[in-house]
């Protein structure tokens, strides 16, 4: 069953019961939530994932709630809890999927150990993966979003998966978030692509998020042997420039990005190099997607 599967009135009352789990890659996430426009975009984003109705096991056990008291009414605002502990600051209620969002990439980047975690944006063509590690304004998603809407399958935007006993790259396939004037850049990039309507002024700016394709939802955790690591830098009006990068380089962006490298200790140093020796590593500056992906689909011939 996907979400899809499920009709608006009774996804409403399997949130405010809190048990509808979400199945994102190898994550199981648990909902409970009665704000109606957090509803319509899980019903929009997450539609092809894959669901059940059911009280067992799930990874992440999460709420949504409206703050409390008077904030219900003057200035309401929305708390986000794990495990029934409150992780975040509230922020206003128009910014409540968002926070899910962001509730989510913190709850993989602080609960899994199962997997080495990285701060990555990831695809996946012919079994071989892509993996792009940037610090955020670098461009990462955006160029994530746009190869998604060119046939890639997306394996992450935010939270790639490195096995613990090989070097296979997967990832929950969750929606990819976008910012500012990505938006606007990805609406005009693909007629096809589907947005949350975007939330003005959150901490990020201005966000939106892109539904992943129902190839990469459903063969989310689906894994991929390593091909290319880039790092990807959008630089407005420049032209594009790929520069090969050492292995130590790559490396060492790789071991920058790990959350949880130092708890996973010589494992995560071991399934890097793996990665590394297995890759091809890019400096990329870019500020043309179409020129970019053309250039990075010649660096990925002949998978």
């Amino acid at each position: 069953m996907t979400l899809d599967d499920i009709p608006a009135e009774q996804l409403e009352v399997h949130l405010h019961r809190g048990d509808l789990v979400i199945q994102t890659g190898p994550f199981r996430a648990r909902i409970r939530c009665r704000i109606p426009r957090v509803k319509a975009d899980l019903k929009l984003m997450y539609g092809h994932f894959p669901c059940d109705i059911s009280p067992s096991f799930a990874d992440f056990d999460i709420s949504l709630s409206k703050a409390p008291y008077l904030r219900r009414w003057y200035k309401p605002q929305v708390l986000f809890f794990a495990d029934r502990q409150c992780i975040f600051k509230p922020l206003p209620l128009s910014q409540a999927f968002p926070m899910l969002e962001w509730g989510l990439n913190w709850c993989i980047a602080n609960q899994t150990t199962h997997h080495l975690i990285l701060h990555a944006a990831s695809l996946e063509r012919h079994g071989r993966s892509l993996i792009m590690p940037a610090p955020p304004g670098s461009g990462k998603s955006t160029l994530c979003a746009a190869l998604s809407c060119r046939g890639w399958r997306l394996l992450s935007d935010e939270t790639t998966l490195l096995e613990l006993d090989a070097a296979k790259i997967s990832g929950p396939a969750r929606p990819i978030s976008l910012k500012n004037e990505s938006v606007q850049v990805i609406q005009e990039f693909s007629k096809d692509a589907v947005l949350t309507p975007p939330v003005h002024d959150t901490i990020k700016g201005s966000v939106a998020h892109m539904r992943p394709s129902r190839d990469s939802a459903q063969s989310a955790g689906v894994t991929a042997s390593p091909g290319l690591v880039i790092f990807p830098r959008f630089q407005k009006g420049a032209p594009l420039q790929i520069t090969p990068t050492p292995r130590s380089a790559v490396f060492a962006g790789l071991v920058r990005n790990a959350f949880n490298f130092t708890a996973l200790g010589r494992t995560a140093f071991h399934r890097i190099a793996d990665v590394v020796s297995q890759s091809e590593g890019y400096d990329i500056i870019y500020s043309d997607l179409d020129e970019v992906i053309a250039q990075i689909e010649e660096l990925a011939h002949g998978w």
